[in-house]
């Protein structure tokens, strides 16, 4: 039994305050359970209340249901009890001191002493035991309530080689960030061990916890984390490497800086830049200034043995901006990048770096130089591969354009200019214009729909001709005719004068919608449907149709019968 309670004891040392400790917390108690042990379940049940854990609220229930089942003198541990009396006894001696202080009888001082003795029933003791339980509850719910959604959101809490996405990646930094707020130094380290099993792969949280460790100033645990990370967990990734060699230097540990940075080079990642530029900037931190120097050299000449080194064009580069920065070196670093161009492929990044050098050096300007290589950049050739785009090679002369503006003279800005216009500015015109007639091709074909002005004319000197036409359609469409049965021509409606503007104003709409006040015989067709009435209106003066010299109909115009073949549908019909 005690071997089982000693292991029970030293998972919950480790887990136990874990939001998903419950099955832990459940076994253990089920355990006693069945040795009766109620002296050790209610000290388990007090431990449980103080954690903010799932299920909280069933063993809180558990727990009272036990202590109203059991007498208190069973749950209570022999600490428990041996205070309680001691408690007991010192209320008694305080109650009698204050009693005797004067004179007091005898008598006195035991009716003072009998109510304090008769306060302390075990049902009150019961209330006070379960009063204390109860307190913890409540500021464990209080607790519960600020990380259930952190918890909830962790959809992995065990290790496993598939990537976390990146919401459960978020989750667990913002819930670091809770407990880091919070202060709990203890929490803070259990929720950093959890998160690092279900995040092992992540150098990020290794090196957080490394960091907020040694913000607390628990050195000790931030190596030991450290030494995980780099040895054991994320040892093939260089990101923890550079960080050990950085946390390193701060501490004073400078082998164990070169060492990592050792490592790196030979092993993880040779070649890697960030790590050469660290390590020479490290160096020169230190004071070693041919150490740094050794770095580069020794960089660029085993990059040097590659075929396309994608590394060795921004290597040059980032050479010559140490050596610039370092006293007495300014020359050596102008040769750097005069020699580059003979054992790298040209790239914007790195003739930028070179005019932006360029430009920097008290000495005298290379424009011709550097005009060949922009130029050997810049301008197709069958011989070299177009690896850069028009964009990029657009920019760069461009920048060559403002470093030519402030130091060459106004030969070489019109060599420069010139050259700028015939390869980027006229090309791109060209291509606008090919655009604008492509737009302008399109235009010209979506007004075929429209129709030509003589049709309009046309159209409306026909309707002027015949008001009276019913069913006229708009001028857009050519007028076919078609033989319809003839219908009576009833009069028009005459409308106010306030509307009598020209028809000029609504030039190819040139037509009037008259209303019929005689009904239409009905033809074969519509047969099955009455015709009917309407009350004789007086009629509308077209002004298209007196332009036209012909009479408009009045109100004592004789209706007439249409023999006039009528237009009704157009040219696309």
């Amino acid at each position: 039994m005690v071997v089982e309670e000693r292991l029970f004891e030293r998972g919950l040392t480790y887990v136990g305050s874990d939001y998903l400790s419950y099955t832990l917390w459940e076994e253990y108690i089920g355990f006693e359970y069945k040795h009766q042990d109620w002296c050790r379940i209610a000290m388990i049940y007090t431990r449980l209340l103080e954690n903010p854990i799932l299920y909280l609220d069933k063993y809180y229930n558990s727990f009272k249901e036990l202590a109203a089942n059991r007498p208190l003198s069973e749950l209570r541990t022999a600490d428990e009890t041996a205070a309680a009396a001691a408690a007991a006894i010192s209320a008694v001696s305080e109650a009698f001191d204050k009693a005797t202080e004067g004179v007091v009888p005898s008598h006195a001082v035991e009716q003072s002493a009998k109510p304090v003795s008769a306060g302390l029933t075990e049902a009150e003791e019961l209330e006070k035991y379960i009063t204390i339980r109860e307190e913890m509850y409540r500021k464990a719910k209080e607790f519960d309530s600020k990380i259930v959604g952190f918890e909830t959101a962790i959809g992995r809490p065990y290790f496993h080689v598939k990537p976390l996405n990146a919401a459960e990646l978020e989750n667990w930094h913002n819930y670091l960030n809770f407990m880091e707020r919070d202060g709990d130094f203890s929490k803070v380290v259990k929720l950093y061990e959890r998160c690092l099993i279900a995040c092992a792969n992540y150098p990020e949280y290794w090196i957080r916890y490394v960091k907020c460790m040694e913000a607390y100033g628990c050195m000790e645990l931030a190596e030991n984390a450290l030494i995980r990370a780099t040895q054991i967990f994320v040892k093939r990734q260089p990101e923890i490497h550079l960080f050990a060699a950085w946390f390193k230097e701060q501490n004073g540990d400078i082998p164990g800086a070169r060492s990592a940075y050792q490592l790196v080079h030979a092993e993880i990642s040779p070649g890697l830049l960030e790590a050469i530029i660290k390590h020479a900037n490290m160096e020169r931190r230190l004071g070693n200034m041919d150490a740094a120097l050794t770095v580069y050299e020794q960089a660029i000449a085993i990059e040097k043995g590659k075929e396309h080194s994608q590394t060795l064009p921004v290597l040059f580069a980032q050479y010559a901006r140490f050596l610039y920065l370092c006293p007495a070196k300014q020359e050596k670093a102008r040769d750097i990048l005069s020699e580059a161009p003979e054992n790298v492929q040209l790239s914007k990044p790195f003739l930028e770096t070179m005019i932006c050098m360029e430009t920097m050096f008290p000495l005298l300007k290379r424009i011709d130089y550097i005009d060949t290589l922009v130029e050997k950049f810049i301008v197709p050739s069958s011989d070299l591969p177009d690896s850069a785009s028009v964009a990029e090679r657009e920019e760069l002369s461009s920048i060559f354009l403002e470093f030519l503006d402030m130091v060459g003279d106004s030969s070489f800005v019109k060599k420069a200019y010139d050259r700028h216009l015939k390869i980027f500015i006229n090309n791109r015109r060209s291509s606008v214009l090919r655009k604008r007639h492509g737009e302008d091709l399109y235009s010209d074909k979506s007004k075929l729909a429209k129709s030509d002005p003589s049709a309009i004319t046309s159209a409306q000197t026909a309707m002027g001709a015949y008001p009276s036409a019913p069913n006229q359609w708009t001028a857009s469409y050519a007028i076919q005719p078609q033989s319809w049965p003839p219908v009576v021509q009833a009069p028009v409606q005459q409308w106010n004068p306030s509307y009598t503007q020209p028809m000029t104003a609504y030039g190819s709409y040139g037509i009037s919608y008259p209303q019929t006040s005689t009904p239409i015989p009905p033809t074969g067709t519509y047969a099955a449907y009455p015709a009917q009435a309407y009350p004789q209106q007086q009629g509308y003066v077209q002004p298209t149709a007196v332009a036209a010299g012909h009479a408009a109909p009045t109100a004592a115009t004789t209706p007439q019968v249409s023999t006039v073949p009528q237009a009704y549908y157009g040219s696309y019909y």
